[in-house]
């Protein structure tokens, strides 16, 4: 009976709940003022909660909204045409680019002067008065301008055509900053016209300013531009106080130690006694970053590769002639050290080496054949007895299918 009783309680609260909403007294409801149904006119600052807390998001405004509008004639309803849009946001870049960059409007003022004394057809006096009036704006200013795009290139047509005297005064204020320029994409530019254009005492002296930061630039990919340069046009004791840098950590060290005549690294080791295992430590550490990133295109580089094979041993040497054979001896045996390198990587190389090396001939072929250093007629002639299969497909790049066929024919 109780259970009963209990069953049929249940139904009633429900009852009870539901008929809370209108009672025969007529009462409210219990429900919170915030969603009341029943607006309350006796307290007006009830109106405000009328309404549910809308979370939808905000919408979003149409590109003709009023701020796009024009305000200065005094129509706001009046929508502003494209070419007005288009001067409004050429306007907005040009503010940001002043924000952006400090010589901003002096770049464009050396770009308009610059568009005038590149001409072919511009006299000389003029085109002087042109480079006069570009340096004076620029003067004290070089160093900073330097690693733009447009002032680059008007600081190399200056060097170009400016007078000696204006061009040691350009040298002077450069000088002190060709380390941190010799790594900018943009003034890389203008440092081997600077080198291009100096004198012997000048080269001497950014040579001299080199020194320390050899293996450093020589693992960027810009920087080795410029070490490359500046060996090319050294002479031959110029040369050889940039290599000893990359040799040994006391040739590095002490200044009156590279000044010795020897040129090859073995002499120099037994002169100046020095340890081979750490003359070998300190090349390993200078070489392996130039090769893991690919800096190979430099004779600088190619003589520091030749001689470290030759003091090294076999196990060494066989490391990095297994880094070589590929597409990267192609791109080294243009100079006279890369060809013995090459020849040295065939010579010593196992018969997988010499298969990727004949692979990466592959569309270089006749540029191969016709280097005056290259001499890769004695280097594909020493693989021909192991790989002939490999040197057939190289070849056929080069000549046309059908006569190899022809000649393959005629030949059984």
């Amino acid at each position: 009976m109780a259970a009963k009783n209990q069953q049929t309680q249940k139904p009633n609260k429900r009852k009870q709940f539901s008929s809370t909403k209108t009672d025969k007294d007529g009462s409210k409801s219990k429900k919170p003022k915030l969603l009341s149904s029943t607006p309350s006119s006796a307290n007006p600052s009830n109106k405000l909660l009328k309404k549910p807390f809308n979370s939808s998001k905000p919408k979003r405004e149409h590109p003709t909204h009023s701020k796009f509008k024009k305000s200065e004639s005094g129509n706001d309803n009046k929508e502003l045409t494209k070419r007005e849009r288009r001067i409004q946001a050429k306007e907005l870049a040009e503010a940001r680019k002043k924000k952006r960059k400090p010589h901003y409007t002096l770049e464009q003022e050396l770009a308009s002067l610059w568009e005038k004394m590149r001409r072919r057809n511009i006299a000389k006096e003029d085109r002087s008065k042109l480079i006069t009036e570009a340096l004076q704006k620029m003067k004290g200013k070089i160093p900073e301008i330097a690693g733009s795009h447009v002032s680059s290139r008007v600081l190399q047509t200056c060097v170009k055509y400016c007078s000696q005297i204006e061009r040691d005064a350009v040298f002077s204020e450069l000088q002190p900053h060709l380390l941190t320029l010799s790594c900018n994409a943009y003034a890389v530019h203008l440092v081997k016209k600077m080198f291009d254009a100096a004198s012997k005492k000048q080269l001497a002296g950014v040579i001299s300013s080199l020194r320390g930061h050899v293996a450093s630039l020589l693992r960027h990919m810009v920087g080795s531009v410029v070490i490359e340069h500046a060996y090319q046009l050294g002479n031959a004791t110029q040369k050889q106080e940039l290599l000893m840098e990359l040799y040994s950590t006391e040739l590095h060290l002490f200044k009156d130690l590279a000044s010795i005549k020897e040129s090859r690294l073995i002499d120099i080791i037994s002169k100046l006694d020095l340890q081979k295992s750490s003359v070998l430590r300190h090349m390993s550490s200078v070489i392996q970053p130039i090769l893991e990133k690919g800096i190979l295109d430099h004779s600088m580089i190619h003589r520091v590769l030749i001689e470290y094979l030759d003091i090294a041993d076999k196990s060494s040497a066989a490391d990095i002639i297994q880094q070589l054979s590929g597409p990267l001896l192609v791109r080294m045996i243009h100079t006279r050290d890369g060809s013995k390198i090459g020849m040295l990587c065939v010579k010593h190389g196992s018969a997988k080496e010499r298969k990727k090396i004949i692979k990466g001939m592959k569309g270089h072929i006749s540029k191969i054949a016709h280097d005056q250093c290259g001499c890769m007629v004695r280097v594909v002639y020493g693989i021909l007895s192991a790989q002939i299969s490999s040197v057939r497909n190289a070849i056929r790049v080069v000549f046309v299918d059908s006569l190899f066929l022809t000649f393959l024919a005629c030949k059984e």
